[in-house]
Formats: structure tokens, C-alpha cells, sequence
């Protein structure tokens, strides 16, 4: 279970960067997948439209959040 969530959250860090790039100027790398959360909910929701660039490192600080909790979670069991 650890490794699809730590992927996940690396996922999640992708897109929000992405996604803040693509705000700011034109992110042409893997646009579909990794702008989807900036193009389909980002302009979709108006308290997010006027927040673009917060929400897209929002999602990046969580998925940095979740590879960390991960991480921690595995070493404290032992994994070493």
C-alpha cells in the first residue's frame, strides 16, 4: 500500500507544479495529464479562478505532505 500512495503523492506534486506553470505561461510536457487538475477544477470553480496559482501549490504542498506522512509512517514500522 505504501508505494501506490507514495506515487500518489508525487503525482500530486507533478500536477501542482505543473499546473502553476501553466498558469504562468504554457506547460506543452505531458499537458493532458499533468494540467488536468488546473484546466478541468481549477477554472471550473470560482473560488479557485481567482486563487490559480495558490490552489495549484496547495495541491503540490499536498501531495508533498502525503509522500512525507508515507515515508514516516514506513520508517516508524521498521522498514529502515
Amino acid at each position: 500500500m505504501r508505494k501506490p500512495l507514495r506515487a500518489l503523492g508525487v503525482l500530486l506534486v507533478l500536477m501542482g507544479v505543473s499546473g502553476a506553470v501553466d498558469h504562468l505561461w504554457t506547460q506543452p510536457i505531458l499537458g493532458i495529464v499533468l494540467n488536468s487538475f488546473h484546466r478541468l477544477v481549477v477554472q471550473n470553480v470560482a473560488a479557485l479562478q481567482e486563487n490559480a496559482l495558490l490552489a495549484n501549490l496547495g495541491l503540490a504542498a499536498l501531495g508533498l505532505v502525503l509522500v512525507v506522512a508515507v515515508e514516516s509512517l514506513a520508517a516508524s514500522r521498521g522498514r529502515g
